[in-house]
């Protein structure tokens, strides 16, 4: 699909699909954060920094859930 200025648009199925990937990504990285945090805080003696790790993977998660709520209310 081409619009007036020569530029390929994607159609909605292909842009889920993009959206798919990055929010794979985005939750392994998450979940990595949050699992060094845990390791963290249960392996050493200082248990704060563990738990500071724990939030900041929380907070991507959260962050990216913001972005994609966001994303895909404006088509529905």
């Amino acid at each position: 699909m081409k619009t007036r200025n020569g530029k390929k648009r994607m159609t909605e199925a292909q842009e889920f699909e993009i959206m798919k990937l990055v929010l794979d990504k985005f939750l392994w990285l998450g979940f990595i954060v949050m699992g060094w945090g845990m390791y963290l805080s249960l392996s050493q003696e200082n248990f704060l920094a563990g738990v500071w790790h724990m939030i900041a993977g929380a907070a991507l998660l959260v962050l990216f859930l913001v972005i994609i709520v966001k994303e895909y209310e404006v088509f529905s």
